[in-house]
């Protein structure tokens, strides 16, 4: 017998309580971040109150040196558009269920390939932006697939790959810095790009460029991707249970290179954003002070923004606006740089904190189902 169809008004009333289920989550969501970061910015005032800073006059640079002026908020923006981007990585990797902390080398491998684009290829501006982002992106791309090929056919935990390959990049640039790449007028960074691949600042002695909306659409499209496409779909099951993705009949190696491939793309054009998008360097530096621990800072922005493309967007922009408001803290209330760190980790700790706990119990229970011993096969009845 066929099962009853469902009617339209069941199927309405299912929609309705769907939403108000998802609403109901996103708003515990949002008082949990909010519950964290008073708790952070609580411990935060404690600690210089304790050490003699006048903790209300420090927030308050922070406030001001973050969002005080138009300067301001658009060095909030420039240094959110990377974290945006390392950001993704971690988050669409952790949506599918993998623990990818390569976009550091990722990056740095991104930001070579910009560098080699944009300091050789002469063409208009529009065609030489776009083939530096290109290149950096499929550079990107193809320095995350080694590991996504060891974790799908040898089992090889992502985490040891990835920093094996973050190590593998940061000395590759240092060698290609110094001896291929590098300047002869300037011998501590690479050629600068050519002013036909650089992107100007959108606000005259701010560092923001459009680099930001390219990030910003990196993330649309993968909240896209993520929660209206089937693929999304299968990245996602793949996160909350690998057996039902196998037993759908989808291939699991699919979505692991897919997962590889869209970080390791995001992750490139972070490192363009930093040659070509970053007034006033447009080149890598030898210590690559330009690219340092962005691909890690980016752990930190998708545990804030709950691993969602669109949560994350608003986490960069915080964390980037903790660091353009670190000078004002220490302009206006004499709070030394150690201190600031102190405060501002202080404060990431308590936002990303629960997220955090919430991945590791993900990935503690997974393992414990892993080792847990079949079940017996059935008994066979012989029939006489």
């Amino acid at each position: 017998m066929d099962p009853r169809p469902v009617e339209p008004q069941e199927l309405d009333a299912i929609t309705r309580r769907e939403r108000r289920r998802q609403l109901r989550a996103a708003l515990g969501g949002l008082a949990e971040i909010l519950i964290a970061l008073v708790i952070g910015l609580g411990v935060g005032a404690l600690v210089m109150r304790g050490a003699g800073y006048n903790w209300r006059l420090a927030y308050e640079g922070l406030l001001i040196g973050s969002f005080g002026d138009q300067w301001a908020i658009a060095d909030t923006l420039a240094s959110a558009t990377p974290l945006i981007l390392t950001g993704l990585v971690f988050g669409l990797s952790a949506r599918a269920g993998y623990f990818n902390i390569g976009a550091q080398g990722q990056m740095v491998v991104g930001a070579l390939a910009a560098v080699a684009v944009g300091a050789h290829l002469s063409a208009p501006p529009v065609v030489a932006v776009t083939l530096a982002f290109l290149a950096s992106a499929l550079a990107g791309a193809i320095w995350a697939l080694p590991p996504a090929f060891l974790k799908a056919t040898r089992g090889v935990h992502e985490v040891i790959s990835t920093i094996m390959f973050n190590w593998i990049a940061h000395y590759t640039a240092l060698y290609l810095v110094f001896n291929v790449l590098n300047d002869p007028r300037s011998a501590e960074r690479t050629v600068r790009v050519l002013p036909g691949a650089r992107l100007g600042a959108l606000i005259p002695g701010a560092d923001m460029t459009a680099a930001i909306f390219v990030a910003v659409g990196v993330a649309v499209f993968m909240y896209w991707l993520l929660w209206h496409s089937p693929w999304g779909y299968e990245m996602r099951i793949a996160g909350l249970n690998p057996s039902a993705l196998r037993y759908a009949g989808a291939n699991p190696l699919w979505s692991v290179n897919l997962t590889f491939i869209l970080a390791g793309l995001a992750a490139g054009l972070a490192g363009a954003t930093q040659i070509i998008g970053r007034p006033p360097t447009y080149a890598l530096y030898g210590d690559l002070s330009n690219v340092r621990n962005l691909g890690f800072d980016g752990i930190a922005v998708a545990l804030i923004g709950r691993n969602h493309p669109l949560g994350i967007i608003l986490a960069a922009i915080f964390i980037g606006a903790m660091g353009a408001g670190a000078r004002m803290m220490q302009i206006m209330a004499g709070v030394p740089l150690d201190m600031v760190r102190i405060v501002h980790g202080t404060v990431i700790i308590a936002l990303a904190a629960p997220e955090a706990w919430t991945l590791l119990g993900k990935f503690l229970g997974r393992a414990r189902a892993r080792r847990a011993p079949a079940p017996p096969a059935p008994a066979k009845t012989v029939h006489r």
